[in-house]
């Protein structure tokens, strides 16, 4: 059994479930960036308490170099969706591509039949299929970010977590006296210092920087911009256009490297168009799926139907929804069962 140990509270309570569980435990830690990362969540300090409570816990630790993979599959396609207008979602191509997908090579290559995280999410078998079911805490829930995982993930993943709530979690820690029971939760993108894309896209893509026009919806001028990399749907802060009313990012305009705000009320959309749809089950149904769908990691699922269109999809929600963002994931789900999800295109 591997799992793997982030220097996080979460992840060090799921080995400490799983040793409790019987299972010959194995922590590995991910260096997916430079070591002269300063990162809290990732950095030098996190690999340290990582090994810190592989000792309290009297189990093997590894580190497992993936610096070249996560750039490749995640820093570079998060760099190529800002310049081309879309707001990404790196977590799900780190969870896809890394943790449950090199990770989990590692693991085999090791003689591992299972791999475990932190992640607050649950895993059930009904009638012989796996099922991704939402955390038992759903201020943690953290299925939003695993809807590309499948059959053959899911029939070895385990998430101790998932009936657990965080203060649960940490007691867990404080119990066994871990370096971690009282070490915050990362609020930033590991690889984004403060969550500040715009001067990190400044630095690493300076092609970003393309000024052009911020305009209306009728398409008259009102300001410029820097470059659309630097602008989300919903973006209110930072437009400096002197309007009287406030304006709002309702639409990035790539081709023609245009900004366009409006009032708020043009900001909200009721369809969208999914592509890159994955379903849990492995069968992609042939008729219209009713739900509830979210677009964004903070908001609560909505009334939807989710139609499907071979790889893609079209969500209509049963009102309209505040800045439907091209990039982001959505995601289905019938009562607690994440059914399917893709990336946002478009509005439809």
């Amino acid at each position: 059994m591997v799992v793997g140990l982030s220097g996080g509270v979460d992840s060090s309570a799921a080995a400490v479930l799983l040793i409790e569980q019987g299972y010959e435990v194995i922590g590995v830690t991910m260096r997916h960036l430079p070591a002269e990362t300063t990162n809290s969540c990732c950095g030098l300090e996190a690999i340290v308490d990582a090994r810190r409570v592989a000792k309290r816990l009297k189990i093997p630790h590894v580190l497992v170099d993936v610096e070249e993979p996560f750039y490749e599959r995640v820093i570079q396609p998060f760099e190529a969706a800002y310049l081309g207008g879309e707001t990404p979602n790196p977590c799900a191509w780190c969870n896809r591509h890394i943790k449950f997908g090199v990770m989990w090579e590692w693991a085999q290559s090791q003689g591992a039949d299972y791999l475990a995280t932190g992640h607050y999410v649950r895993v059930r078998e009904v009638d012989g299929q796996y099922q991704l079911w939402r955390a038992k805490d759903r201020a943690k829930d953290q299925s939003y970010l695993l809807y590309t995982l499948g059959q053959d993930d899911l029939r070895h993943l385990l998430f101790p977590l998932g009936e657990l709530t965080k203060a649960e979690s940490r007691a867990i820690a404080e119990r066994h006296k871990l370096v971690t029971a009282h070490k915050p939760d990362s609020q930033e993108l590991c690889f984004v210092p403060k969550n500040d894309y715009q001067a990190y896209l400044k630095e690493h893509r300076p092609d970003a920087v393309r000024p052009g026009e911020i305009v209306d919806p009728s398409g008259q001028v009102v300001g410029h911009h820097e470059g659309i990399a630097f602008y989300t749907i919903g973006q209110r802060r930072g437009l400096n256009l002197g309007l009287a009313e406030p304006r709002y990012v309702i639409a990035l305009d790539r081709d023609r490297n245009r900004v366009v705000v409006g009032p708020r009320d043009q900001g909200y959309q009721r369809t969208a168009k999914i592509t890159g749809v994955h379903y849990v089950s492995g069968h992609p149904p042939r008729d219209t799926l009713k739900g509830v769908v979210k677009v964004r990691y903070s908001m609560e699922p909505q009334p939807a139907k989710w139609s499907p269109e071979g790889a893609e999809a079209v969500v209509e929600f049963e009102e309209p929804q505040w800045a439907i963002s091209p990039g982001q994931v959505a995601v289905l789900y019938q009562d607690e069962v994440l059914v399917a999800g893709g990336r946002i295109a478009r509005p439809a």
